[in-house]
């Protein structure tokens, strides 16, 4: 039997059949790499397959390539670590609970502990620069923090049943985009509103504060209390329970703007579809 061309750059033996360039489906996202990368963590899982399987034993999708049933997106980096075994990420990367899963996924004991949260000497779980808002490190907002702190203690001992997190004030905004139909003379009322979804926008503690167990954080789960995000959207597309729930929570609508465009429902009629995005912003002082 021939041996492949590339036989001499490191295969684990000649019955392999492993090319020197190898494409790789993780996920649906398509990765071309060498072997070499794959195979530059000893024990690890990428290791286990592409040096003690053989090459007919893995799985492959419909166009040959090595099929990876993992996060697509994720497997980047770990892919650069192991071109490097060195950790790269980019700043306030939100996902990165998730990439440790994935590295303990493919062996990789190292990365694992370099995405581990770090213990503070306050005994409180930190992590390094790109998990964190740049105003958190410095000396003044420790200080301010504290004294916020012993403040809304001071209140809350003062007003029975008020806490310290009732209290905080912040911005919520709440997006939707919806649309309705007018009639020919359009001097009737709209013949139905239909909102698709309602965005949340604003600090994380304050949106589940409000909005409780309504709060559907499915697109950002692992976003801490004390960072923003513009992620999360409503269990219900009712605008007024929205209303409701931030009136009760002590806010107040402070501005609104509003963009929409219009076309025609059925070439055989008059009547228009008006589809609009509407963003309201409240404020609690």
């Amino acid at each position: 039997m021939a041996l492949p061309d590339n036989a001499s750059c490191g295969l684990p033996g000649e019955e392999s059949g492993f090319p020197e360039i190898i494409e790789l489906n993780v996920g649906g996202q398509v990765y071309i790499t060498r072997y070499s990368t794959l195979t530059s963590v000893p024990d690890s899982l990428l290791w286990e397959m592409f040096s003690r399987k053989n090459v007919k034993t893995l799985a492959r999708d419909s166009k040959g390539r090595f099929f990876v049933d993992r996060d697509g997106f994720l497997f980047r980096y770990i892919l650069d670590y192991m071109r490097d075994q060195q950790l790269v990420l980019p700043d306030h990367f939100p996902e990165r609970s998730r990439l440790q899963r994935e590295a303990e996924y493919f062996i990789l004991p190292e990365l694992v502990k370099m995405l581990t949260p770090k213990i503070s000497k306050q005994n409180s779980i930190g992590d390094d620069a790109c998990q964190s808002d740049p105003e958190e490190s410095s000396p003044n907002a420790d200080t301010a923090r504290n004294i916020a702190s012993l403040g809304s203690m001071a209140c809350s001992s003062l007003t029975p049943g008020v806490g310290s997190e009732s209290r905080r004030s912040g911005f919520i905004t709440i997006g939707y985009r919806g649309s309705y139909t007018l009639g020919r003379d359009s001097q009737t009322d709209a013949k139905f509103r239909r909102v698709a979804r309602i965005m949340v926008c604003g600090k994380t503690s304050l949106a589940k504060e409000v909005f409780g167990d309504t709060l559907n954080e499915s697109r950002d789960p692992d976003r801490p209390p004390e960072r923003y995000t513009s992620r999360y959207y409503l269990k219900f597309t009712f605008l007024e329970q929205a209303f409701d729930k931030l009136a009760d929570a002590g806010f107040h609508m402070v501005a609104c703007n509003s963009t929409g465009t219009c076309a025609f429902a059925h070439d055989q009629t008059d009547d228009k579809i008006w589809t609009s995005y509407t963003e309201y912003v409240f404020y609690r002082e």
